[in-house]
């Protein structure tokens, strides 16, 4: 018995030491095996693009698309139709295929939104403005707004109700409705709950709100205007008064803990910041100004207080009044920003900017002007790195001159007078290009006019150009397919 049991554990180890051998050469002999590159992000062109001019009544429409070297010329073509009004009518569609040249027309009085459908060449890179100019009344001064992408999410900060007549215009040029909802955030606190404020605009609709209808105390305010489904183009016009000024609110960059307000023009004048805290928090925001000499804090305005679920504001005007300047803001929690100009004489006229993303795809300017005593200037800065740009003009007709090559220090802000194309009648449009290797550039065109009650003035922060898109990686996943 005893002989049978040690055979039995001898057995067991011979089959122990079998088997580790054979795993043993399999391990050694395993070919190795090879690494799995990530997916990564693909640049694609952009091949469709859809903008709403909220107002172009009465107004300049401008619309260009830059000639893109490095990718083929494809067939395409940008069509301007006028949505229809209540009563079902709309008027003629103007078609643009002319790629590198600005197209501008002044429109007739009267009349909705204006919509901007490219396909093809004509969209990567397309740009489009309205701008208005009047000379006497309430809606004296220069009012230029970018025309709108419809989206789910828009943010605008500036003053209040209680402080201008504030409008905002909605349009749906989807074919899907769109359900919106709004929210105030106001230096009391918030104003509007969500659940109050819904509409629905159906496609093809617009809206003309009045947000004193909604909100008739804020003297300032941070509006949030989303969609629970669909999308729509949001854009808010401010007229403060006789004498006192009008123009469009920007879209502000979402809420984040650092935001970069840029395009402040190097010209005399009251210079009001906005910040707004949409979320649960009071913060600190720590403010730095990025002019032509440096960047520092302010003295005696190196932060500013901003209650949870409030707005707030700041006056500027010793510490950036008179030079071209960009403003870095950085906060423990989210915030979105924006800053009021003010032009200097006997009346007065506002433009407004607000925060913004770094142009690292390049930016396009429809509506740059220099005719009789107006004046386009190019405000870039370079808040983080050196930065260098290419900065090319689009004519109205011709050949396009040569780029100008900008260098931007870090910490630096540059202002440039743009001087249209030969062969250009006053006006032309602006690409703005990031050389390889440059650090992240912030900028805006200002447009002002010497008027002899007053200067007229209007801002538009740089935006992404809509060149490129980037494409997220696919990968195989079984939730795609499993319930």
């Amino acid at each position: 018995m005893r002989r049978l049991i040690e055979n039995r554990f001898g057995l067991l180890a011979l089959v122990l030491v079998a088997l580790g051998a054979l795993y043993g050469v399999a391990h050694v002999s395993r070919p190795t095996p090879v690494a799995q590159a990530r997916p990564q992000a693909v640049r694609a062109p952009v091949e469709s693009v859809t903008a709403v001019c909220p107002a172009p009544s009465a107004n300049r429409v401008s619309v260009v698309t830059p000639a893109d070297p490095e990718r083929a010329q494809t067939a395409g073509s940008a069509t301007l139709t006028p949505m229809k009004a209540a009563e079902g009518k709309s008027g003629e569609d103007d078609v643009i295929d002319r790629v590198g040249l600005l197209w501008q027309r002044d429109i007739a009085p009267g009349g909705g939104p204006l919509v901007v459908d490219a396909t093809g060449s004509m969209a990567a890179g397309l740009e489009s403005a309205q701008t208005a100019r009047e000379t006497s009344g309430t809606q004296r001064g220069l009012a230029g707004v970018r025309c709108v992408e419809p989206g789910a999410e828009s943010w605008f900060v500036g003053p209040g109700p209680a402080a201008a007549e504030m409008t905002l215009y909605l349009a749906n040029p989807d074919s899907a409705p769109a359900s919106v909802s709004f929210m105030v955030y106001s230096g009391e606190g918030p104003v509007l709950s969500e659940r109050g404020t819904g509409v629905v605009v159906k496609p093809g609709e617009h809206r003309v709100i009045r947000l004193r209808d909604l909100a008739p105390s804020p003297l300032i305010m941070a509006l949030q205007v989303s969609t629970r489904s669909g999308r729509v183009a949001a854009a808010v016009k401010a007229v403060l008064g006789e004498g006192r000024g009008v123009d469009w609110l920007p879209v502000a960059a979402a809420p984040a803990t650092r935001v970069v307000v840029p395009g402040i023009p190097g010209t005399a004048g009251k210079r009001e910041l906005y910040v707004a805290t949409p979320g649960e928090r009071d913060t600190v925001v720590r403010i730095k100004a990025v002019l032509e000499d440096g960047s520092y804090a302010l003295k005696n305005k190196e932060t500013i207080e901003v209650p949870a679920g409030s707005a707030s504001s700041l006056d500027l005007s010793t510490g950036i009044g008179g030079q071209p300047a960009a403003l870095v803001l950085e906060s423990d929690v989210p915030i979105v920003a924006g800053l009021k100009i003010t032009g200097t004489g006997a009346r007065q006229d506002v433009a407004f900017t607000a925060g913004a993303a770094s142009v690292d795809l390049g930016s396009v300017v429809a509506d740059g002007r220099a005719e009789g005593k107006q004046t386009s200037w190019l405000v870039l800065s370079a808040p983080f790195a050196a930065a260098t740009v290419e900065v090319r003009l689009l004519p109205t007709k011709g050949a396009a001159p040569a780029p100008v090559e900008v260098t931007l220090p870090a910490a630096r802000t540059k202002e440039l007078r743009l001087t249209p194309p030969k062969g250009s009648k006053g006006g032309f449009g602006v690409l703005v290009r990031p050389k390889p290797g440059s650090g992240p550039v912030y900028g805006g065109r200002v447009l002002d006019e010497a008027a002899r009650d007053g200067q007229l003035v209007t801002a538009q922060p740089l935006a992404m150009a809509r060149i490129w898109a980037l494409v997220p990686p696919t990968i195989d996943a079984p939730g795609v397919v499993l319930p």
